[in-house]
């Protein structure tokens, strides 16, 4: 059993693909510009199980900062994209408010899921982008 499954933030993901496959499928098939919101949010959805996925194999500081980024732009993207929904003509709005909380409540669950990262679990990041605090090269663990 691949234990991520468990976890409150792969579950709320699940929820988030799920209702936003919902909402987008209202999307009317000859609006060339909702239809391309509409794959931009099946791909964000997607993103947040996925990156949690790899964040939790990946085991590494480095590697889940990495997804956590990632995740963190895709739910903001999808945010915006409910608003950009609304902005150009896409009718059936009463379900953006349902995903609006549902990302809310990801965010929550993503504060406490990346405090317990190990900061000191890591390999020097090159690009010092996603090195722990303080660290220097020369603490590198591997």
């Amino acid at each position: 059993m691949q234990e991520y499954k468990n976890l409150p933030i792969y579950r709320k993901g699940e929820e988030i693909y799920h209702l936003t496959s919902l909402i987008v499928e209202l999307v009317p098939e000859e609006d060339d510009l909702l239809q391309h919101l509409r794959e931009m949010m099946l791909l964000d959805a997607a993103m947040l199980t996925a990156k949690v996925a790899g964040a939790y194999s990946g085991d590494l500081y480095d590697i889940q900062m990495e997804n956590a980024v990632l995740i963190r732009k895709a739910a903001r993207d999808l945010l915006t994209n409910c608003t950009a929904l609304e902005m150009y003509g896409f009718e059936d709005t009463t379900y953006l408010p349902l995903l609006r909380h549902a990302i809310e409540e990801y965010r929550q669950h993503f504060v406490k899921w990346i405090s317990g990262f190990d900061p000191w679990n890591y390999v020097w990041d090159e690009w010092e982008l996603f090195n722990p605090p303080g660290a220097s090269k020369q603490d590198d663990a591997f």
